[in-house]
């Protein structure tokens, strides 16, 4: 199997405002909008888009996949997280004492009715291995911050507890290259957008 790339781009700016988003549908703001437009403006070579089903990706990768003339496909498993009874809540509305929890350890702490970690985790990494069996040769995976972070401690064989020390701004792009064997993945670069002109 020859080599292939797997460029990852999260989602721009939400409408909204920064807020506990998994299951919640938002969609981008113009800002967003603008965000992924600048992302995108300077790549090429794709053969294909895939793309978290929420709308905050979705609508985005379609606009991109028709106006490069490539297939799109949406892939369940690269949804975010879902944080439960805090879906769609802002930080400050949030109990101090379990928001401290959840930063203080993102792994272990699961806020009411959500999606624990260890899942999250296990249905990207299912996704992931899945890709990797896929012989296209340079996929652009629209998806969001936490899924890229997971790929990306995956790739760079990192303990969960770093998960978060891996940052992963709007609209930032994130580079895999996959080798014959696969488990030689490297990252090949991880960048923001442009700034605003």
């Amino acid at each position: 199997m020859a080599e292939r790339l797997l460029d990852l781009l999260r989602h721009g700016e939400v409408q909204g405002g920064t807020r506990f988003r998994g299951d919640q549908d938002d969609p981008l703001s113009p800002l967003g909008w603008e965000q992924m437009r600048l992302a995108t403006a300077d790549l090429a070579g794709w053969t294909r888009i895939l793309s978290s089903p929420s709308r905050r990706c979705i609508e985005f990768a379609r606009e991109l996949a028709d106006g490069l003339g490539l297939p799109i496909e949406a892939r369940s498993a690269f949804r975010e997280r879902g944080f439960g009874a805090w879906e769609g809540l802002a930080a400050d509305q949030i109990p101090a004492d379990a928001l401290h929890d959840f930063w203080s350890d993102p792994v272990g702490y699961t806020p009411p009715d959500a999606e624990t970690f260890t899942a999250f985790r296990a249905r990207v990494l299912d996704g992931w291995r899945a890709l990797r069996s896929e012989t296209d040769p340079h996929s652009l995976l629209v998806t969001h911050g936490g899924v890229i972070r997971i790929l990306a401690a995956e790739v760079l064989r990192m303990s969960e507890d770093a998960f978060f020390l891996f940052e992963v701004p709007h609209a930032s792009r994130t580079r895999l290259r996959i080798p014959d064997p696969p488990w030689r993945t490297s990252l090949v670069f991880h960048r923001s957008v442009p700034p605003r002109v």
